[in-house]
């Protein structure tokens, strides 16, 4: 056996043995190809075409440095990001947060449950009512994979994450895009004011707090807490490797839609709409591309709502040292959705208002998680570097600053 035959094999060990350590940024995908996600690249690309591919690209570079942060965080303190700030907050602040954490987890599965809602509708007629029972129902099914481990989690959270993928890009090869206009639309624009509102939403609700959560206490359980040195670093870059997995496959489905909006869909679709998609869809590219997107769409609000849940639990488990089983959790935090659904509200205005709550979370995850990261009293030699902070700090200024602002037009009825 030759030299170069027998430095192969500790090669494919090490391979096998980080592929195997990846998977808790796939959970926290989830967050990003939930419903509201699905409604508004829709409509930016049936009103916009290919003019605001470019923010799809930028919104997952932001989302990929606050979720590595995140992991980084849980692996290098040994603490979720609500654990780390129980030890940092006095206990009045402590309860204000927690609160706070809580409506943003409500508004969240509003918007969640009503995507699974919907689908349901789509698939078998079903009212919203019941569609929003089932789902939440559903949603307890699946985190009760947890209790076989976090690695079977881990993979059902996946396989939905795949079934959310081929359901939303299928159309794409009944009316693939246009190159031309596809590269085209790397370069920044926004051609008219509605523009710079949808890709402010687009930008504004990338990053979303139970993803930043549910990632700490993952990475953390997933890999412990490792002494500085060798193994560390290694952690540290398989985590890497496992944010930039998952950030390109929901960025791709994101992108995806975006694209299926601006080559199948008409110009006039300008709402957040998942209903009108459905029938868009149907019309112009065939039942069962319809059908596709449907079940995909059902994928996506149980996934996502199922680790809404679970970052709520630990959220509480983490500010408060209170664990609720989780089907309590899931029955107090589904409540608004049900009323809503029950009252017969309007579902794009639920959605746009969910995210709007949403909003307000925002800044209690991002700005603790960037200054606890950047403090070498909590991370020790994992402190982030100079530069990283630098970056770190406009992406939050940016997001921030979106949502306020679409936060402003919204309640101003400029939204």
């Amino acid at each position: 056996m030759t030299a170069a035959v027998r430095a192969i094999g500790p090669r494919m060990t090490r391979a096998r043995s980080g592929a195997v350590l990846l998977g808790p940024a796939l959970v926290a995908a989830a967050a990003y190809v939930d419903p509201g996600n699905v409604a508004t690249n829709t409509a930016a690309g049936a009103s916009y075409g290919y003019l605001l591919v470019w923010v799809v690209v930028v919104a997952n570079l932001m989302a990929g440095l606050v979720q590595y942060l995140a992991a980084k965080l849980g692996l290098v303190t040994g603490m979720s990001l609500p654990e780390a700030l129980r030890v940092h907050l006095p206990g009045g602040v402590r309860i204000a947060y927690w609160v706070q954490a809580e409506l943003v987890t409500m508004a969240t599965d509003l918007a969640e449950v009503l995507g699974g809602a919907i689908a349901l509708h789509l698939l078998f007629d079903l009212p919203l009512i019941w569609g929003g029972v089932i789902t939440a129902a559903v949603s307890v099914v699946i985190l009760t994979v947890r209790d076989g481990g976090q690695r079977r989690f881990e993979r059902v959270v996946a396989a939905m994450l795949a079934v959310v993928a081929i359901g939303f890009v299928a159309g794409l090869f009944v009316s693939p895009p246009d190159p031309a206009a596809t590269f085209g639309g790397l370069v920044p624009g926004f051609g008219d004011a509605g523009g710079v509102l949808i890709a402010a939403g687009m930008l504004g609700a990338t990053v979303m707090p139970h993803a930043i959560y549910v990632h700490s206490a993952l990475a953390r359980d997933r890999h412990g807490r490792p002494a500085p040195g060798p193994e560390r670093a290694r952690l540290l870059a398989v985590t890497k490797a496992d944010v930039t997995v998952a950030l390109l496959i929901a960025g791709a489905v994101n992108l995806g839609l975006l694209l299926l909006g601006a080559a199948a869909l008409p110009a006039d679709l300008r709402t957040a709409s998942l209903e009108g998609v459905h029938t868009a869809l149907g019309q112009n590219l065939g039942a069962g591309i319809a059908l596709l997107f449907a079940v995909a769409l059902l994928s996506s609000g149980l996934a996502s709502t199922a680790v809404g849940c679970y970052s709520g639990s630990v959220v509480m488990a983490g500010l408060l040292k209170i664990r609720v089983p989780l089907l309590a959790r899931r029955v107090v935090t589904a409540i608004p959705a049900l009323i809503v659904l029950s009252a017969g509200a309007d579902p794009t205005w639920a959605l746009i208002l969910s995210q709007v709550v949403l909003s307000f979370g925002i800044p209690f995850a991002l700005i603790p998680l960037v200054v606890l990261t950047s403090r070498r009293s909590v991370m020790g030699d994992g402190v982030n570097g100079r530069f990283t902070v630098a970056v770190a700090g406009l992406v939050v200024a940016a997001i921030v600053a979106l949502n306020l602002a679409l936060i402003w037009l919204t309640v101003t009825g400029q939204g």
